[in-house]
């Protein structure tokens, strides 16, 4: 985890922050959000036959770049990306290590939540065609934010586990919230998108140096949020949460989630590797991954990879890139293709 730096340091750090949003944001959209699955075959099945996501992509990769990227020697590993609407997830199945699975006992509150909110037309359909599916549950059932809460009023979600355990959430607006484009009519489908990736932080100020100051997402909304539905909804007892909502120019939003009690959420392992089935990777595309490397060096933040990794064969559609952890710990990619 990064440690406080000097006052020379943290000023070079804001002239350089103020000189990339000057110049436009470092990352220019956010690609996909990553996660690590134990059985390939059985993640397709669910994304596909239950969520209806879609197959783009499915390539295995090795060697020395990879393993440097990763962080993680002797890698082997399978990836597929999948498409649900506009946004794409990537899905990798490590052949070689091999990772541990989800800490038992994990809670909404732990430091290495994660999940993606994906859009529905109707959650009650929704909710029902989960069930059919016997999918396991992480909120005791759909809830309905309340009317004081202007700022969610009205947002009805619930979370679920996919067969690895990760955190997803179903999510449907009322007509004055959400992006416009998820009023466009649905065409039937029951799952339109993902609106955003949720991830646990310990304190809001500090990531916000992280996503806002050095990779130039856009702050676009805050809120706090407690009662009786936000606790079932996270399955926490006495749950209240300071929520904001970030964005890049184009893709899914960043919402970071700051439990303001309890606060007995576990830190992220230090140990922790991508083979590791609690890891997720938020994957955002750059036009400087080089200049992206400078401000995140000057922040002191955690490099995975020794630096920017040259790609040459491109499997992943792209040739530079870069992975690096967030104060809390959670994986990130930034690339150029």
């Amino acid at each position: 985890m990064p440690k406080p730096f000097p006052r020379v340091l943290a000023g070079l750090l804001c002239l350089l922050s103020f000189a990339a949003v000057a110049n436009g944001p470092t990352v220019e959209a956010l690609d996909s959000i990553g996660l690590t699955v134990g059985d390939m075959e059985r993640s397709l099945a669910f994304f596909s036959k239950v969520l209806n996501f879609e197959p783009i992509a499915d390539t295995e990769v090795f060697g020395s770049a990879y393993e440097h990227l990763a962080g993680l020697f002797g890698l082997r590993a399978r990836i597929v990306r999948m498409h649900l609407g506009d946004e794409t997830i990537e899905l990798t199945e490590y052949l070689a290590p091999r990772g541990r699975p989800v800490p038992d006992g994990s809670r909404s509150n732990d430091r290495w939540f994660q999940h993606i909110a994906i859009v529905v037309p109707d959650i009650d359909e929704a909710y029902g065609w989960l069930r059919q599916n016997k999918v396991r549950y992480a909120s005791t059932a759909p809830q309905t934010l309340p009317g004081w809460n202007t700022k969610a009023a009205g947002i009805k979600a619930f979370y679920f586990k996919d067969p690895d355990d990760h955190v997803l959430e179903i999510l449907s607006f009322p007509p004055d919230k959400g992006d416009p484009k998820w009023r466009r009519p649905a065409s039937g489908r029951m799952f339109l998108g993902i609106d955003h990736t949720a991830i646990v932080v310990s304190d809001t100020e500090t990531s916000l140096t992280f996503y806002r100051d050095t990779l130039g997402l856009k702050l676009v909304g805050e809120s706090e949020n407690y009662g009786i539905e936000q606790e079932h909804l996270n399955n926490v007892f006495g749950a209240r949460l300071r929520i904001t909502s970030l964005r890049a120019p184009s893709g899914p939003g960043v919402e970071l989630l700051e439990y303001l009690t309890p606060r007995d959420g576990r830190p992220y392992p230090a140990d922790a590797a991508a083979s590791d089935l609690i890891h997720w990777q938020t994957n955002f595309i750059t036009t400087d991954v080089r200049g992206a490397e400078t401000l995140l060096r000057a922040g002191r933040f955690v490099f995975v990879s020794p630096g920017v990794v040259n790609l040459k064969d491109a499997h992943l559609g792209f040739r530079w890139g870069l992975t690096v952890r967030d104060p809390d710990g959670h994986g990130l990619r930034v690339s150029e293709k």
